[in-house]
């Protein structure tokens, strides 16, 4: 970690030419480099139109400055930007100037970083600017804002707290076992471990679609050569993305497009047909294929809807894979086919059945629009619930088999310790680098 006693300065606004550029400075000496910037310390957040020079006294922009005293801030420290003309150029003087009256270059992430060691927000709260910032779709531009509000710390410090009075009672019942009470049996105890068994269900669930959210969903579209796999892709995203033509193996590579269902950020992935015997190039397509299996959230195996009698599927599908068939081609059928259960018709040339694939893809996804309810998520916060309810879970077990509380109040311990990973409650130097290493250098 950066040492924090360090006073910052960086870019807040992108790289490139604009209209307007904003440099930010946070930390102990942020008034003696205001004054030496601007001749004289502006008044608390209050715009004020300034001349920007150098330690010199040259004159190297002129704009608006706006100064925020310790604690109350973004960082918790004083921070002062300058809102001055948007030029790279411009931009770097002014970084430059900064540095050599005292201030050094942030690292990324630092702003927030120092937010959140200052209490300012919880990690969460902290992960969930990066999010609003690099959101794909409305929706889940709104659901990063939930989060950085709160929504989603909340919903996790509420769960500590029911496992917090878990842990009261249980460790009472341990200390005190000459009472005549058996705190183990109590009703209470049964009807609040109960009350924790729904609150981690729920709570995993919203956090798997603010997962879907943040990260997207991404499909793998595979099948036999000329299935119409591209002409499907292309059909959905809107765009001639994939090249399509009457012969089969035209497709040779991996190809990817991004669409939105309803506020689901859905990455598309076309691959090469799958077929025995092909030819070196497309041979390696097929490869590509077989990895992009690996890593897919769901996979859709597009069949010739005039070819209903080829009931094959490639034996190199990943086992536990979610698999949807699709009939395509239901344009050039005479008679309307019969699919097997579960199984899609659609025609890629015509629409018809994409809105059901589509209705079919939010299923898959388990995604369902929470309006102003949805929350972002990230893998490592499922990770940090799927252990902190499984030590649960085994607490839970050992109490109810065999009433011991020992065990129970050690498992209590350790949800609680892996609930607390999310917000920042308890965490190590090492995770809170790898986290804040994400964000860009004005954050």
């Amino acid at each position: 970690m950066a040492n924090l006693s360090d006073t910052i300065v960086a870019a807040a606004t992108p790289p490139g030419a604009g209209g307007i550029g904003v440099v930010r400075i946070s930390g102990e000496m942020t008034e003696a480099i205001a004054a030496k910037l601007l001749g004289e310390l502006p008044a608390p957040r209050v715009a004020a139109y300034r001349i920007f020079t150098n330690e010199a006294g040259q004159k190297l922009d002129a704009g608006l400055a706006l100064y925020f005293p310790a604690p109350a801030s973004f960082t918790g420290e004083s921070v002062l930007e300058l809102h001055g003309h948007g030029g790279p150029m411009v931009i770097e003087s002014l970084i430059e100037a900064a540095v050599a009256v005292g201030a050094r270059r942030a690292e990324p992430g630092e702003y927030s970083q120092r937010a959140f060691l200052n209490n300012k927000l919880d990690l969460a709260q902290a992960e969930a600017i990066a999010d609003l910032i690099n959101a794909g779709t409305s929706q889940a531009a709104r659901a990063a804002l939930r989060s950085l509000s709160g929504a989603f710390s909340s919903a996790v410090n509420d769960l500590a707290e029911m496992l917090v009075r878990l842990r009261i009672h249980v460790e009472a019942a341990i200390d005190f076992p000459e009472e005549e009470i058996d705190f183990l049996s109590d009703r209470v105890l049964l009807q609040r471990l109960d009350e924790c068994d729904t609150a981690f269900a729920l709570l995993r669930e919203q956090a798997k679609q603010g997962r879907v959210l943040r990260d997207g969903f991404q499909v793998v579209i595979v099948g036999k050569p000329n299935a119409g796999k591209s002409s499907l892709m292309n059909r959905l995203s809107g765009e001639e993305t994939a090249i399509v033509t009457e012969f089969a193996g035209t497709t040779r590579d991996i190809l990817r497009e991004q669409i939105d269902i309803d506020g689901l950020a859905v990455e598309l992935v076309d691959t090469a047909g799958l077929r025995a015997n092909p030819d070196r190039i497309e041979a390696e397509g097929i490869r590509r294929a077989r990895k992009a299996l690996e890593a897919a959230d769901a996979v859709l195996w597009i069949k010739d809807a005039t070819q209903l009698d080829d009931d094959g599927i490639d034996e190199t599908i990943p086992a536990g894979a979610t698999l949807t068939i699709v009939y395509n081609k239901t344009d050039l059928c005479e008679t309307p086919p019969v699919a097997t259960t579960g199984a899609l018709l659609i025609s890629a040339k015509t629409g018809e059945g994409l809105d059901d694939l589509r209705t079919e893809l939010r299923r898959l996804a388990g995604y369902e629009s929470q309006g102003e309810g949805a929350f972002t998520a990230r893998k490592r916060h499922l990770e940090a619930l799927d252990r902190a309810s499984e030590h649960f879970s085994v607490g839970r077990s050992a109490l109810l088999a065999s009433r011991a509380g020992e065990i129970l109040a050690e498992e209590l311990r350790q949800s609680h310790a892996a609930l607390g990973e999310i917000t920042g409650a308890m965490s190590s130097d090492d995770l809170l680098g790898r986290i804040f290493s994400e964000f860009c250098i004005g954050k």
